[in-house]
């Protein structure tokens, strides 16, 4: 078994290089990014406004504000119902936005997977005789499962949450004034530059352990490929 004579390189931070790559692979399916993009803002907004029913729900229950005792159980059994609704659209549209965005998500996978198997075979002799079928074979599983991981994050996080915090915000400068938006969004970017730092520091780690996993998988299976050889190195 050799050792390759590509050496690993060193990454210390997020490889946003990443994301350039795959964002053409989403713009050849522009009308279901639109699609699921629709069901994603909607989705949010349900979200948004659904204290707001609780918030009505609450209040009908006073009863000095009731007229008569009518309205005071005909109008919260309204609103209940408005958040049953509410609450079902949230799932409805989260289930229709991932049944239109998994079509794009596998698609882009086995493209860029068959891409990945072209160039393999277009490298030199070298590679190849140096080869580490184990390591090699599980660094693209890792891989094409982080393809996924990467497009439903660019879609389904970045974008909707951002919108989700402009939304927040919007509303608590509304109803509270400007000092409970400020503070909110201090707080958000806060978070926001810790998890950068977090998810910096430990990149290097998670890079050590599949390295680390590649090496062992590339043994276990380089040693079954040359069993007779292997065979004869071990004690019996």
């Amino acid at each position: 078994m050799r050792r390759s004579s590509y050496p690993d390189q060193e990454v210390s931070s997020i490889n946003w290089q990443a994301f350039k790559l795959i964002l053409p692979y989403l713009f050849e399916y522009k009308k279901r990014i639109a699609f699921a993009m629709s069901c994603l803002v909607l989705t949010k907004i349900a979200s948004v406004y659904l204290p707001f029913i609780l918030k009505d729900i609450v209040d009908t229950l006073d009863a000095n504000n009731a007229s008569d005792a009518s309205a005071l159980l005909i109008v919260p059994l309204g609103l209940v119902a408005a958040y049953g609704l509410v609450r079902l659209s949230i799932v409805v549209f989260a289930e229709i936005r991932d049944t239109l965005f998994g079509r794009v998500t596998e698609r882009a996978i086995r493209r860029i997977g068959l891409k990945v198997f072209r160039h393999l075979h277009s490298l030199d002799l070298d590679f190849h005789l140096n080869r580490q079928t184990g390591g090699l074979s599980r660094d693209i599983d890792r891989g094409t499962s982080g393809i996924n991981f990467l497009m439903r994050f660019m879609v389904f996080n970045i974008v909707p949450t951002l919108l989700e915090i402009v939304m927040v915000i919007s509303i608590l400068f509304v109803k509270y004034g400007i000092w409970y938006a400020v503070i909110t969004l201090f707080s958000i970017i806060t978070y926001i530059a810790y998890s950068v730092f977090a998810t910096e520091l430990r990149t290097r780690y998670v890079r050590a352990a599949n390295i680390a996993d590649s090496s062992s998988n590339t043994r276990a299976i380089d040693s079954l490929l040359n069993y007779e050889t292997a065979s004869e190195m071990l004690p019996c």
